[in-house]
This record gives C-alpha cells, structure tokens and sequence, in this order.
C-alpha cells in the first residue's frame, strides 16, 4: 500500500498554517496552534485515531481574536486528510464512536462521502465561562471547515451536562478521532472505492 500521507500550506494575509500528515501512523504528535485547547484536542483527536500529526501556525491574527486561527486550522486539516486518502480506493469510508466523559457523552457519526456537510448541537449556554478564550462556537466552525474540505459529513451529538467546556468537547475530539480511524482503515474485501457509483469526488 502506498504511504497515505500529505503536507499542506496555507498562506493568507490573516494566519500561515502547515499540516503534516500520515494517516497510517504511530501517533507521532507536533501541534502548535497558538491556541492551547485546541492543541490539546487536536493531540486527542491524533491519538485515538492512530495519525502522525504535525500542526504549526506560523502566523495567526490573535491581536483581534482566534476566529481565523481555529477555522483555518480546520480547513488545512481537511484538505491533507483529503489529498493523504487520495481516491479513497479500498476505505471502510464510515465510521462512528461514542465517548463519555463524567456526565457527558459524545457520539459522532462520519462518512467521507465526498459531500461535506455538519450536523452539529446548539450550544444549550451551560458553560460557566471560556476556556482560554475558547468557546462551543469555535468548535463548530472548526469542525464545519474540517468536514467540508476532506469532504466529510459530521454529525456530532453530545448528551448530558458539565459546566467545563474541556470536559464537554474532549469526548467529541476522542471519538472523532476514533471514527476516523474506522472509516479510513482499508478493508481488504474492497476492491475499488466504496461507492456504488464507483467515484468519491
């Protein structure tokens, strides 16, 4: 099997963001966004699915906020996942897990159709305060970037109530990356792309 890795770059005149990845990986982790959650959900995330990954922001717009920063994040991360899966020949292409963490649970459900799309909760505004400047919107943004550049529908769910935005968004970024796993492991009775339409574009 050919190695299924990628390096992106992403130059604006807002941030300067680099992605390297491989998916087929021994959980080899680099991340530097210059936003501390999301290094340590992204780290997650690198984790349970079994990915080497290195992330670096070279330049971010922080002296007006993150917003740029985190969406941007997400849409390199899609598109070195994309170009590392290639025609996605032989893929499970669907995945799914459910993590609980005290009394949350996430449940996250993907398939990398080629149709990017989020389904993703409201914020119920249980959460007493940020998370160093992070907030449960920055997480849809990121995730609707992610999904919709790989190519992906997303659908997330999350159960239950805690106060601490870190403790409700760490099971989604677990079990995301748990699914990812599932769906982007080859299954050696695929002979072509897991499509009946025999393309995933």
């Amino acid at each position: 099997m050919n190695a299924r890795t990628s390096e992106k770059n992403r130059k604006t005149s807002e941030t300067e963001i680099s992605v390297k990845l491989n998916i087929d990986g021994t959980e080899e982790r680099k991340i530097n966004t210059g936003i501390g959650l999301l290094d340590h959900m992204l780290d997650l995330f690198a984790f349970w699915g079994h990915f080497d990954l290195e992330i670096t922001v070279k330049k971010g717009d922080f002296n007006i906020d993150i917003h740029h920063t985190n969406e941007d994040v997400g849409i390199v991360l899609g598109q070195a996942f994309n170009e590392a899966l290639g025609d996605k020949k032989g893929i499970n292409r669907i995945g799914s897990a459910s993590v609980p963490m005290e009394e949350v649970v996430a449940g996250v459900a993907i398939d990398i159709s080629g149709r990017g799309s989020l389904s993703f909760p409201g914020d119920p505004g249980f959460h007493s305060s940020k998370k160093e400047s992070y907030e449960f919107e920055y997480a849809k943004h990121f995730f609707d970037a992610f999904a919709k550049h790989l190519g992906m529908n997303l659908n997330i769910n999350i159960k239950g109530i805690n106060p601490d935005l870190h403790t409700t968004l760490e099971p989604v970024f677990k079990a995301l990356g748990l699914a990812m796993d599932q769906a982007t492991q080859i299954d050696p009775r695929r002979k072509g792309i897991p499509s009946t339409k025999g393309v995933i574009d």
